[in-house]
């Protein structure tokens, strides 16, 4: 299915591994230009280099971290400058620890507000006045299942993407009209650097092999198994597509069927 995409530009937060790198790769097999942002130069430049190597899409890489915003306006800047004007933006970013509600620290609250979520009101600002003068754009807010069904100890998590899940949808109310979509994707589980990290707190928390734990949780997803990044992008992709321009304000879970919730 050809999605439309060919010729087009994208910005993708997180794009140098895990479920952000698996949408830039997908949206590069498209035809599309992607500037990968992210912080760690050596991921970025890998990431772009694999992309580089296969016979469709670009990428090139962009180093910043979000929780400068001086650095983050930098980036768009030289994004634009390498791919473009910004036709796609992909909010996407790693989570905080693991938390309790009750008393977490106010300093870790603040520093991953500015990180989660004034990053992606940023980062949106900078890019959402070009698409709606050019009448097209695709923003996919990356998030978690948590939204629909909080995960224990990931308390600030839980918090601070629930807060995007209402911004996300206010603002695709208000450019609709603007030829912009603006949708959520919430991904269960999957083999990424961050699950295995989650895997290996409990497993020292509760004393158990690291493998049991994956196996456990394996076993409570309808589909019996982890996602891969591959399937993540895909999702992202069509979201972008021009095919999905009628699909906007929505929130589609990536869980293997995990999410007990309708």
């Amino acid at each position: 299915m050809d999605l439309g995409l060919a010729g087009r530009s994208a910005l993708v937060v997180g794009g140098s591994k895990g479920l952000g790198q698996g949408v830039a790769e997908a949206l590069a097999a498209e035809g599309v230009s992607v500037a990968l942002l992210a912080r760690a130069p050596n991921a970025l430049k890998a990431a772009a280099e694999a992309i580089n190597g296969r016979k469709k899409g670009r990428a090139v890489a962009v180093a910043a971290d979000l929780a400068d915003p001086a650095a983050i306006a930098d980036a768009v800047a030289h994004a634009r400058g390498q791919v473009g004007p910004i036709d796609i933006l992909i909010n996407n970013c790693g989570g905080p620890p693991p938390t309790t509600a009750a008393g977490a620290d106010a300093a870790l609250w603040l520093g991953q507000f500015q990180q989660m979520a004034l990053s992606t009101f940023q980062l949106t600002d900078l890019l959402l006045p070009t698409m709606r003068q050019r009448r097209w754009g695709r923003i996919v807010n990356i998030a978690s299942t948590s939204v629909v069904e909080p995960i224990p100890e990931l308390a600030i998590s839980n918090g601070l993407r629930g807060l995007i899940a209402g911004w996300s949808k206010t603002l695709a109310g208000e450019v609709a009209r603007d030829g912009v979509t603006v949708n959520m994707l919430l991904p269960g589980s999957f083999a990424t650097e961050r699950t295995t990290s989650i895997n290996r707190r409990q497993a020292e928390r509760e004393g158990m092999p690291e493998a049991d734990v994956a196996r456990l949780a394996t076993a409570a997803i309808p589909v019996g198994r982890y996602g891969c990044p591959e399937e993540f992008g895909a999702a992202a992709a069509f979201l972008c597509s021009q095919s999905a321009g009628y699909v906007t304000g929505s929130m589609m879970r990536v869980d293997g069927g995990a999410c007990q919730s309708l």
